[in-house]
């Protein structure tokens, strides 16, 4: 039935409105200037007419709402790419493209596809990407919360560093704690120390069981014995972790040039506050960790198979330039690589890559994937199920043992 209200035109509307959703723009702009002579109606609220849902179900048939498009990638194809965008864990676009064209032959054998599916998934474009996972990617969205506090100690001796250049080379690095202190930050918990080279992207991270001075300094002298290039600079946030005469005496003895960012400017150490969410919130999430054997699991990962996963096959961008176009931002960014390809570009004769390089050759990603997905059941499995209260919960438990207390006593004595 129409909608009530409509007289008279309707009757010719509907004659129309089949041949109306048929046809090209052109074909419509057409007919809406003949029925706006025919029904005086206005332009604008024909053409709302004409899309309205209240129209017959005689004229409903055949009806094809907006200009629609062929769909080119079947099920088949987005149920594959959806898969290997979770295992390697939610890349942008553009670097899920990337891994599709480093990892096809493995893709080829673990998902047993025939040639014309490989191709039609090579031809696939990160913005048709973007539009095939648009909605689980919005399923799966969540913040960050940092739990790290400023430090004014020794500010005047470390100079502040707001950016690096991009391609200076290998060697700079940022470096940052995350949490793993669950809903509460008291008592005692984990931390990530997290160092990222901001050349190459190159990331190492190791669990610490608390932010102690020696630890963080311990910890972050281990790290670089793995990089596979020398340190030239370190830059950091201002809490009390890094901004410390024993972290500021080491780099001074060992020749490193040692910055910080500005006081409540995350941007200053953009990429690794990146690396934060990419390499360890998404891995680990936001549970509490506190045991002995939750340290011991989550470093167990953490040196082997996380490592080589990230740096050997996670390829990721880098911004080249970004320029404004009236009242936007166009950003423009390098072809996608893997942090070893950035370094052996750079460095072909570095040592130090030689068995990265020979390792890379030897795993497949997908194995990789399943022994660090059977790695995170069972650090998940250790995780702290007893969250300390509040401190202003346990206020509210004094005062009304207080008031308890005294009311005891007004009804004994009076």
């Amino acid at each position: 039935m129409a909608k009530p209200g409509y007289k008279f035109p309707m009757k010719y509307i509907e004659q129309i409105i089949e041949r109306y959703h048929k046809l090209d723009r052109v074909g419509k702009s057409k007919i809406i200037e003949e029925a706006v002579r025919i029904t005086g109606y206005n332009r604008k609220y024909l053409i709302a007419i004409l899309n309205s849902p209240f129209i017959s179900e005689k004229a409903k048939c055949g009806v094809i709402t907006g200009r629609g498009r062929r769909k080119v990638y079947g099920w088949r194809i987005k149920e594959v790419i959806k898969q290997v965008w979770e295992r390697s864990n939610y890349p942008w676009s553009v670097r899920l493209k990337k891994i599709i064209e480093d990892w096809i032959l493995w893709i080829k054998e673990e998902y047993d596809l025939d040639d014309q599916v490989i191709q039609s998934i090579l031809n696939i474009s990160p913005a048709s990407i973007d539009r095939m996972l648009k909605q689980d990617r919005i399923a799966i969205k969540k913040r960050i919360y940092g739990r790290t506090k400023p430090s004014s100690l020794i500010k005047r001796e470390i100079p502040i560093s707001t950016h690096f250049d991009n391609n200076i080379g290998a060697g700079h690095i940022e470096i940052d704690l995350v949490a793993h202190c669950g809903q509460s930050a008291m008592g005692e918990f984990f931390y990530t120390l997290n160092a990222v080279d901001i050349y190459s992207g190159w990331d190492e991270s190791v669990c610490l069981a608390n932010k102690g001075e020696d630890t963080v300094k311990t910890a972050l002298a281990d790290i670089m014995r793995y990089l596979p290039f020398k340190v030239v600079s370190i830059d950091s946030d201002n809490g009390s972790e890094f901004i410390n005469w024993q972290l500021y005496k080491y780099c001074k003895l060992e020749g490193i040039n040692f910055t910080r960012s500005r006081p409540y400017k995350k941007d200053d150490n953009a990429h690794i506050e990146q690396k934060n969410w990419t390499n360890v919130r998404k891995i680990l999430g936001w549970d509490r960790y506190r045991s002995e054997k939750s340290l011991k699991l989550i470093n167990d990962l953490y040196r082997n198979e996380l490592r080589l996963f990230m740096n050997l096959f996670m390829p990721s961008v880098k911004l080249i330039k970004t320029q404004r176009v009236g009242s936007r931002i166009k950003k423009y960014y390098d072809r996608p690589k893997t942090p070893y390809q950035r370094l052996i570009e750079r460095y072909p004769g570095n040592e130090k890559l030689i068995e990265p390089g020979r390792i890379r050759e030897k795993i497949n990603p997908f194995d990789l994937i399943n022994v660090i997905n059977d790695k995170l059941n069972k650090i998940y499995a250790s995780r702290s199920k007893n969250i300390p209260e509040s401190i202003n919960n346990l206020r509210e438990k004094r005062l009304l043992a207080e008031v308890e207390k005294l009311l005891k006593k007004e009804v004994v004595h009076g």
